[in-house]
């Protein structure tokens, strides 16, 4: 972990400088979106590439993923990966009060961070071990950096998807039983 964090280096200062960015643009496209109904094209594909990008940085640092990501945010270039949906319309009731609705998932996702820390600390002391990362907790970091990648989405306008913490997420539906059947 101490090495990634040295070669995640210039991704740190990148990311911190591109968090300046989409925060001014954020504030942008949160009032062209109160008025419009819809978030500007290329600042929601702006914003789009920078959640991808912190998603692929934080994998990278947290080993939940192993290759050095790239520098763009590229959708489909990472294994940890964030398929986010085109500019659309929004509600601009949830767009007003954004901030507010999203305190119940900021906690969520404060939790969730502090969780995705103890695990990547604890990975690192098993992989300097086993030699390789136990799953389990790969896919516990997985979920919580989804979670987490999810919430910046919200935040930033680029869905008005709340955020939500099923684990399940994209599972198929249980079988129904024989007998509730008919």
């Amino acid at each position: 972990m101490f090495f990634r964090l040295l070669l995640a280096l210039p991704h740190i200062v990148w990311v911190i400088l591109w968090t300046i960015a989409a925060w001014v643009v954020a504030i942008i496209v949160w009032f062209a979106t109160l008025f419009t109904g819809r978030p500007p094209r290329a600042l929601h594909a702006f914003l789009s590439h920078y959640v991808r990008y912190a998603l692929h940085v934080s994998a990278f640092i947290y080993l939940a993923a192993n290759p050095f990501p790239g520098f763009d945010g590229r959708e489909g270039v990472y294994p940890l990966d964030l398929v986010l949906p085109a500019p659309a319309r929004q509600n601009r009731w949830k767009t007003g009060f954004r901030i507010i609705l999203a305190i119940p998932a900021i906690i969520v996702n404060s939790a969730l961070g502090w969780a995705l820390l103890v695990c990547a600390i604890y990975t690192w002391f098993v992989a300097l071990i086993r030699g390789s990362a136990p799953w389990g907790l790969r896919n516990l970091m997985a979920y919580g950096l989804r979670y987490a990648a999810q919430l910046n989405a919200y935040l930033y306008l680029i869905t008005d998807t709340y955020p939500h913490a099923s684990p399940l997420e994209g599972a198929a539906p249980p079988p129904v039983p024989a007998h509730e059947a008919q």
